[in-house]
């Protein structure tokens, strides 16, 4: 995909959303789009039998997924919207978030199914607004496009009103996107962290520290 030089929905605005409400990615909004979608499959009373952790799993395997081939396709074109690739970095599509976030808001527990709600409900109004708009899908457009529809939703104390659930339903994909990417080893690699990384060589406490420690 190709990026415009000074998008404002650029990598580095996306890092101080990441670092200002990643924390957030766990909790759901009260006040988004009303009730979340209640079926069965998707009910669950307490949180179950943890996975295996030493099983790898693949998409799906834990419970159904719930995007359909077109959400999907919405999904990943917003994803790639707020998180395009860049010159050292790739775009949150190739690191798997659109699987993440399905699989988040498949989980049978209660903020998930809240989730779910806020999401499904959101990429319909996204398409809608979209072809309203612009006479496409919101993948098919570019991204002036793309941007210039985002730009509109991107803070819910600015947005219009008839635009406030749909700018609650951008701040929470938005921050599961920043989740998902920055949880990567090449989201942590992209802001620089480093974690636990051996050292080369350890020389020890300084003498002087062992000294007085009686240990020297």
């Amino acid at each position: 995909m190709n990026r415009e030089k000074k998008s404002p929905m650029n990598r580095r605005a996306a890092i101080k959303w990441m670092l200002t409400v990643a924390a957030s990615a766990a909790l759901a909004e009260e006040q988004i789009f009303g009730a979340a979608v209640d079926t069965p499959a998707h009910r669950a009373s307490g949180y179950g039998t943890d996975p295996d952790l030493l099983k790898s799993y693949k998409p799906g395997d834990l419970w159904p997924l719930t995007l359909t081939d077109e959400q999907r396709r919405t999904a990943v074109a917003l994803c790639d919207t707020i998180l395009p690739a860049d010159g050292t970095s790739p775009a949150a599509s190739a690191v798997g978030v659109p699987e993440f976030i399905d699989e988040w808001i498949s989980a049978p527990y209660p903020n998930h199914d809240r989730d779910r709600g806020v999401i499904l409900e959101g990429l319909a109004w996204l398409e809608a607004e979209s072809q309203r708009r612009f006479g496409s899908d919101f993948a098919g457009l570019i991204l002036r496009q793309k941007n210039s529809l985002c730009e509109d939703i991107a803070h819910v104390a600015t947005a219009a009103p008839e635009r406030k659930k749909a700018a609650q339903f951008f701040k929470r994909y938005r921050d599961l996107t920043a989740g998902g990417y920055y949880t990567t080893p090449e989201g942590m690699k992209d802001i620089g962290y480093v974690g636990n990384v051996p050292l080369a060589s350890f020389d020890g406490p300084p003498p002087e520290v062992l000294r007085k420690l009686g240990l020297a």
